[in-house]
Order: C-alpha cells, then sequence, then structure tokens
C-alpha cells in the first residue's frame, strides 16, 4: 500500500459527496428542529381552543338548562292553575247538582199539591 495512488478526481468526488451528506443531514435536522417547533405550537394552540370551546359549551349547556327549568317551573304553575280550575269545577258541579235535587223536591211537591188541590176540587163537585 505504499504506492497507492489515487487520483485526485476520485478524493475530490469523494469529499464533495462527504459534504453534500453532512450538508443534507444537517437541512433533515434543522427541518425536524423546525416541524418539533411547529408541533409545539399547534399543541399549545389546540390546548387554548380546547379550553375556550370547553368553556363554551359549558356555557351553551348552562343556558338550555337554565331554559329547561323555566319551562318545567312555567308548566308546574300552568299545573297548578289547572287543579285549581279543576277543583272550582267540582265545586260548582256540586252546587248544581244541589240545586236540581231541590228542584226535583220543588217539582214533586208541586205535583201533589196540585194534585191534591185536583182531587179536592173533584171529591167537592168542582169543576172538571
Amino acid at each position: 500500500m505504499e504506492n497507492l495512488k489515487l487520483p485526485i478526481a476520485l478524493v475530490l468526488a469523494m469529499a464533495a459527496q462527504l459534504a453534500g451528506g453532512v450538508w443534507w443531514v444537517s437541512q433533515q435536522a434543522a427541518t425536524i428542529a423546525s416541524l418539533e417547533e411547529s408541533v409545539q405550537q399547534f399543541a399549545s394552540k389546540m390546548a387554548v381552543e380546547d379550553s375556550v370551546n370547553l368553556k363554551r359549551d359549558v356555557r351553551d349547556n348552562t343556558d338550555y338548562i337554565d331554559g329547561a327549568f323555566a319551562e318545567i317551573e312555567e308548566l308546574w304553575d300552568e299545573t297548578d292553575e289547572l287543579w285549581t280550575e279543576l277543583d272550582s269545577l267540582v265545586v260548582t258541579i256540586g252546587a248544581i247538582t244541589k240545586l236540581q235535587q231541590r228542584v226535583a223536591v220543588i217539582e214533586n211537591d208541586l205535583k201533589y199539591i196540585t194534585r191534591d188541590h185536583n182531587g179536592m176540587l173533584d171529591m167537592k163537585g168542582g169543576m172538571q
């Protein structure tokens, strides 16, 4: 190996390839570092967006639940009004029934009074 003669062109070509390889690897490292930084920024941005979205969703759901409770309260009040009206209706029907019973008793009394009165006139030789 004492007389190893290498052409200068070969040595220069290998040096150029070695330099190109080093340059390519350093470019890849820089690209990877840039991408890592971008990923970290996106992750941070996503965390902030998730927090904002969560707060918005909680607020919207709270508003929806409050609205639902308000509707339930209104329905409950309307139900109370219906029960009050039903109680009033029952009392009114009871009063009407009592009046009908009293009218029926009076009608029967009048029927018997009229019959007795007509019968007395018949016995006395009154008008027929």
